[in-house]
């Protein structure tokens, strides 16, 4: 007779466990967002964002770089975040400190490069050494630690003012070229 009242107890606990999760699955469900297209032309399903998003990149206990953005949408195929409200802060060895803001951008979880672009205003890359670069776009290749556009850019600084199209450089040495069009003006 005993095991009848567990066996119902048993039951009952069930039954009101199973209730339970059923409501929660019921009341705490988000939906999933339609495909949306990516850049590259592919459709790729995207999570439905994340509000303040921080990404930190880290070598030998140091951190390299930090990515933080207003809003973020990971997609779940090809390993890249795409960025709303971007600020990058990236650290040199020698304790200098850099930080760049764009409207937009993308950072492949991977390989740790990311891409910035900004639309009203240039993005001002400024230098410890007194320069600063202004581009629309910039793209940091993570293993080469080099920034990079394709887009035109400035240089300014002690008495320099050099224009061009596409640009390559190490922040650490600060060594940087201007691949086309260039053209250095004297400024007072």
């Amino acid at each position: 007779m005993w095991h009848l009242w567990i066996r119902r107890g048993l039951l009952a606990l069930s039954l009101i466990f199973a209730s339970f999760l059923l409501y929660l699955l019921a009341t705490r469900v988000e939906s999933v967002p339609p495909i949306s297209s990516a850049s590259s032309g592919n459709l790729e399903r995207t999570d439905p964002g994340i509000d303040r998003f921080t990404f930190v990149q880290s070598r030998a206990g140091a951190v390299q770089w930090k990515v933080q953005a207003e809003r973020a949408r990971v997609l779940e195929t090809g390993h890249r975040a795409i960025l709303e409200g971007v600020l990058v802060t990236l650290y040199g060895a020698k304790g200098w400190e850099l930080r760049l803001a764009g409207d937009e951008g993308t950072i492949d979880t991977l390989s740790r490069d990311f891409m910035l672009v900004r639309h009203a205003a240039p993005i001002a890359v400024e230098l410890e050494s007194g320069y600063t670069i202004y581009t629309n776009h910039l793209a940091w290749a993570d293993n080469r630690r080099e920034i990079s556009t394709s887009d035109p850019v400035t240089i300014v600084g002690h008495g320099l003012e050099v224009k061009g199209r596409g640009f390559f450089g190490k922040l650490d040495t600060e060594e940087f070229q201007v691949v086309e069009h260039v053209r250095v003006e004297i400024t007072q």
